[in-house]
């Protein structure tokens, strides 16, 4: 399947990228966005993320041939600022997430992230680390798998879907995806599980933030790399669910929203607290109608932008 990167024009329009700009891709994927940075900044220097070694040796080739003044960085994104303190750079230009799983990983079968797929439970970005999805469900106790599945999937059947995993590996380890999403739809009721959407979609989307410690690391990237943006720079993230995009949002407007000034008191011209950050548009941008009709993950995308202006 040829790899379709989300909003890619529009990520592009908003980071305003400058030919001498150094900018990070802190997703790098197919280095869909990626190359079209690299492109546009002959004189500047892009720094590319990925915890998935997968990733960094299938996009070297891609980018060598477009230039040699970019850097593949095979970490999270989480480093971001300790790699900056590193190279001893103060400030960039533009940072760009895409969040989530990228569609190689979901399209990978053996990789475990998909319910389409009979594979063994994985869902690791990275795959040195220790903790997978076989360690989630088959290890953290009801409790814990209750509140990860309510939390992380806004799963209302949290409890029913995991006394249900506690009492299946008693009998044997719950090894493979397709065997998990068996225990998922036995634990739902007849309505949901003939309503619209997969019935094993929150609880696959649930352990694989787990996993990937996903909601922390991207909270903690941005209340480092905000503050980092030179006077112009911008941060594009684009989310894909409701608990990422909160977060993107909260986070942001910590940065843009001005104190609550007492009405009674009297403030002179140029006493106004001025925020050194901007929302560079109010509400999200979502995907145009020609590219929700050519990708169909384009339809949860939504992407917000701040600005350091001073």
């Amino acid at each position: 399947m040829e790899h379709y990167s989300v909003l890619l024009n529009e990520c592009l329009y908003y980071l305003n990228i400058k030919e001498d700009g150094i900018y990070i891709d802190g997703t790098l994927g197919r280095a869909g966005h990626s190359s079209k940075i690299l492109k546009q900044i002959p004189n500047g220097h892009l720094y590319s993320f990925d915890k998935d070694i997968n990733a960094i040796h299938k996009c070297e080739p891609i980018l060598s041939e477009i230039g040699d003044n970019y850097t593949l960085v095979h970490t999270d994104f989480s480093q971001m600022r300790k790699m900056l303190e590193e190279k001893n750079i103060e400030a960039v230009d533009g940072v760009l997430l895409d969040l989530g799983v990228s569609s190689p990983q979901f399209d990978e079968a053996e990789r475990g992230f998909s319910y389409r797929f009979d594979a063994r439970l994985d869902m690791r970005m990275d795959q040195s680390q220790e903790l997978s999805a076989y360690e989630v469900v088959n290890t953290y106790t009801y409790e814990k798998l209750v509140r990860l599945l309510f939390q992380y999937g806004e799963e209302k059947f949290s409890k029913q879907i995991a006394r249900k995993i506690e009492k299946a590996r008693i009998e044997k380890p719950i090894t493979t995806t397709f065997e998990l999403v068996d225990i998922i739809k036995s634990s739902l009721p007849s309505k949901v599980l003939n309503s619209k959407g997969h019935p094993a979609k929150k609880v696959f989307q649930a352990i694989r933030i787990e996993v990937n410690n996903e909601l922390a690391t991207l909270k903690q990237t941005l209340d480092e790399m905000v503050p980092a943006l030179k006077i112009g720079g911008r941060i594009c993230v684009i989310s894909f669910h409701s608990l990422e995009d909160r977060i993107v949002k909260d986070c942001f407007q910590s940065f843009t929203k001005k104190e609550k000034v007492n009405k009674r008191m009297i403030v002179m011209p140029g006493q106004e607290e001025e925020k050194p950050y901007r929302l560079v548009e109010r509400k999200p941008i979502i995907a145009t109608e020609d590219e929700l009709e050519a990708n169909k993950r384009s339809h949860s995308a939504k992407l917000r932008v701040i600005e350091r202006v001073r």
